[in-house]
């Protein structure tokens, strides 16, 4: 296998002189802590944040190289006017967007509780978008500030693995993206969940994009983007 290739499923990805993003999705304290948002639902954030050591080797890689980060966060205003009645009112759970959770309001821009985790944290330059959907190309401007650099292929880590990942994923493929899920740097408060996104994503010939493991992505990016 040449250096601009990835080993994946359900093929290689091939890379190109111009290396592929990293798109955090949503590494937020209230889906990732305990006490958060997440767990007053009910949820077990365990699995979720067991994967935070695997997205910090890959942001760690991509600071190192200099490659191009990007972080999103599931954010509204404080005046809930780009949050849809629809999505507050929807489910039959305690607390709803906007709500006073035990890390503030819900999912509002500016609260404690949607900061992206300390681990993870952005660094000045890095790219960090607030998306009021579960997509992030929804109502943000990442797909002409990809378009701006010339990026053509993305690689995906985050939460949740069957949300806004996938959402995600889906709008980018839509859009032309050559797209990467990163097995073992994303997951789901529900297993069963994660094991069908990713043959969802991969089925057909990869009808949505390919998936690999962080060991593949890391050897792979290290031989086509390190230092000669």
């Amino acid at each position: 296998m040449n250096k601009k290739m990835i080993e994946a499923h359900p093929y290689a990805y091939s890379l190109t002189d111009t290396p592929p993003a990293l798109i955090i999705i949503d590494m937020q304290r209230d889906f990732i802590e305990p006490g958060g948002f997440g767990s007053s639902l009910g949820n077990d954030v365990r699995p979720l944040m067991k994967i935070v050591p695997t997205i910090k080797r890959l942001l760690d890689l991509y600071r190192r190289l200099h490659l191009p980060v990007i972080h999103t966060r599931e954010a509204h205003s404080p005046d809930l006017l780009n949050c849809p009645p629809s999505k507050i009112n929807r489910g039959n759970a305690m607390l709803r967007i906007g709500d006073a959770g035990p890390m503030g309001r819900v999912l509002v821009d500016g609260e404690p509780g949607n900061a992206i985790i300390d681990a993870l944290k952005p660094l000045p330059g890095e790219i960090e978008l607030t998306k009021p959907g579960k997509g992030a190309f929804y109502a943000t401007p990442l797909h002409s500030l990809l378009q701006a650099r010339g990026i053509t292929h993305l690689l995906f880590a985050g939460v949740t693995t069957e949300v806004c990942v996938q959402t995600t994923m889906r709008e980018a493929n839509d859009r032309g993206y050559e797209c990467l899920l990163i097995e073992d740097a994303t997951e789901s408060y529900f297993p069963e969940f994660k094991r069908a996104t990713l043959e969802m994503i991969t089925a057909q010939g990869g009808i949505v994009g390919w998936s690999a493991s962080s060991m593949h992505v890391i050897k792979s990016l290290e031989s086509a983007y390190g230092n000669p």
